[in-house]
């Protein structure tokens, strides 16, 4: 991966994926189609509260859009936020695949030179 395709890797997206709690929220919402803090919280072992902060979270990276729905929101996710997170992902698992090839490259080369 070049520096300029490192520097595309949003650090908020990331940072909202990488909590646990919020990945099973994503799944939840991609499963049912969509859903609210409260309904959400039913399935999680978190409060309500907790469930409404980590929907913030991913509304302001992008992942969840809400809509209003009487006293709530109700929260789908964001496909096309979603696959920009998946094709960053693939880019940064390429990236590492190659560095994990040269390092291999030179773990043989060392070995060879040793073996001689």
């Amino acid at each position: 991966m070049s520096v300029a395709a490192a520097e595309s890797v949003d650090d908020d997206l990331w940072s909202a994926i990488g909590d646990p709690t919020r990945r099973r929220m994503l799944d939840l919402l991609l499963i049912e189609g969509d859903g609210t803090a409260t309904s959400l919280a039913q399935r999680l072992p978190v409060t309500r509260q907790a469930v409404a902060k980590h929907l913030g979270v991913l509304d302001r990276a992008g992942l969840v859009r809400g809509t209003p729905a009487g006293r709530e929101k109700r929260y789908r996710v964001d496909d096309a936020q979603l696959a920009r997170a998946v094709a960053q992902l693939s880019s940064v698992g390429a990236a590492w695949d190659a560095r994990l090839q040269r390092i291999k490259r030179i773990a043989e080369a060392i070995q060879r030179t040793q073996q001689d």
